[in-house]
């Protein structure tokens, strides 16, 4: 007889790996929660940038700004819309919106 087919054993191995696997689960979310507590709003328009997705920013003056960001640099984002290239202050960005 094999000890480790015994069916306490088997029972308890499926028990240990379920556990496991919830625990996974649990401190992958939380990693996920910790990183977009962490994300500055450069690091989501770096995101936007890579993903080439569609934002609409409002800035403090009440303007808002439609297109795709084209590059992100250390205090300001390039964002073009049709042949409109348009460079905006990251410190003068009230919100972000992207699709």
């Amino acid at each position: 007889m094999d000890p480790f087919g015994h069916p306490d054993l088997v029972r308890l191995g499926r028990s240990l790996r379920n556990r496991l696997d919830d625990t996974l689960d649990a401190e992958q979310a939380a990693a996920r929660a910790a990183a977009r507590r962490r994300q500055t709003l450069r690091d989501r328009l770096l995101d936007s940038e890579d993903r080439t997705e569609q934002i609409v920013l409002s800035t403090a003056d009440g303007h808002l700004y439609r297109g795709v960001v084209d590059a992100v640099g250390v205090d300001h984002v390039v964002v073009i819309d049709g042949d409109a290239e348009r460079y905006i202050a990251i410190a003068h960005i009230v919100s972000m919106e992207g699709r």
